[in-house]
């Protein structure tokens, strides 16, 4: 008898371990949303997953060509992780900021998430205040859409679109479509109306009622929730200063982009591995998932940029996934072409092939639905 009482106690210390290491914030989370959340942390096991911003919708000189991605016309295969964006859908617009229509958007994210891959949605919504973009910081504006706020009431409204969204997200089986959302990211900068402008107590108090009517209010159950800085920190306690709580956090995440002349700057690769190795501590601590929000170099001159820049800035840090921003092609208002990943003969493509071969970069062959939802 004497050894069956410190067995009993180690198999409940694992199940224990087990238990919140598969936790997600939502107790009442679907089925395939907690099964995305324990293989985003067996993932990094293997290594990192490589996603794409409106992969499938739009390339450099091709727009919504059935099947078709600028990632996979260079490498052969799609990315693993497709990002996606809601901002103008609160306003009730048929098409995103962007130009995408929302239609094609479901569409899309159901050919990804039926291969198996990743979905993250970011909202760039316009200011319930103002009724002017996102870019368009009014101080004020956060405390007039909580509760007792004179706009709280446009507020819930466009949460009310965003809720009716991510329950139209259906897969084969009817089943809701798990998404990794980033709700007010880039929060540590002055850009967004829910930025520095708005104070940490109002910014914290912003997301925690999000996340409670989405959750409670809306019944929304299929979301894993991401609290996204920009660069703007420098150790643990600079990014979590806004924090909202570990109640209402599922990953932990910030954006970062190369800067200036990659050839002789080093600079990105610094900030990049010294703010991954703060991310992955504070996710090691609070239980959560690290991942790359945003990052990438426009229009990539370096064209050795994914191996001498990028690839040292991951280095080994655990991370889930690392998300490259969108191929928009020609801007006509801007007169210029965006794009963050190559399309076939931009002169990085060679550079990416290598990235994408590489054993710890995960693309979508890597990546099954077996993998990440079941």
């Amino acid at each position: 008898m004497k050894f069956i009482l410190p067995t009993i106690i180690l198999f409940t210390l694992i199940a224990c371990s087990r238990d919140k290491s598969e936790k997600t914030t939502d107790p009442k989370a679907t089925k395939e949303t907690v099964n995305l959340y324990k293989n985003l942390k067996k993932v990094m096991d293997r290594g990192y997953m490589v996603g794409h911003q409106d992969d499938l919708a739009y390339g450099v000189n091709w727009k919504y060509e059935s099947g078709r991605s600028d990632v996979k016309d260079v490498t052969g295969d799609y990315p693993a992780v497709y990002g996606w964006e809601l901002g103008h859908l609160e306003i009730g617009a048929d098409t995103n900021l962007d130009g995408v229509p929302f239609r094609k958007m479901r569409s899309f994210i159901k050919d990804g998430y039926e291969r198996g891959g990743v979905i993250t949605i970011s909202w760039h919504g316009n200011n319930p205040m103002t009724g002017e973009s996102a870019w368009a910081p009014q101080e004020g504006t956060v405390i007039s859409i909580l509760p007792g706020g004179e706009k709280h009431e446009i507020f819930n409204g466009q949460l009310d679109r965003i809720a009716d969204f991510m329950l139209s997200l259906k897969g084969n089986k009817g089943e809701l479509i798990p998404v990794v959302f980033r709700p007010f990211h880039e929060h540590t900068g002055g850009w967004f109306w829910w930025g520095t402008k708005t104070p940490d107590d109002e910014y914290k108090s912003l997301f925690r009622y999000t996340v409670d009517y989405l959750k409670n209010t809306k019944k929304v159950h299929n979301l894993l929730y991401v609290y996204n800085t920009g660069t703007e920190f420098s150790n643990a306690e600079e990014f979590l200063k806004r924090y909202p709580g570990d109640d209402v956090v599922d990953m932990v995440s910030f954006d970062t982009y190369q800067r200036g002349d990659a050839s002789v700057d080093s600079s990105y690769t610094r900030g990049l591995d010294l703010r991954l190795g703060i991310i992955e501590q504070v996710a090691a601590e609070k239980d959560k998932i690290a991942l790359l929000g945003e990052t990438g170099y426009s229009q990539i001159p370096y064209p050795e940029w994914w191996t001498k820049r990028l690839l040292p800035g991951i280095g080994n840090h655990r991370i889930s996934y690392v998300l490259f921003w969108r191929n928009a092609g020609y801007k006509a208002h801007e007169n210029e072409i965006e794009y963050y990943v190559p399309y076939d003969g931009q002169p990085s493509a060679p550079d990416f092939i290598k990235f994408y071969e590489l054993p710890q970069t995960l693309f979508q062959k890597d990546i099954t639905y077996a993998e990440m939802y079941e």
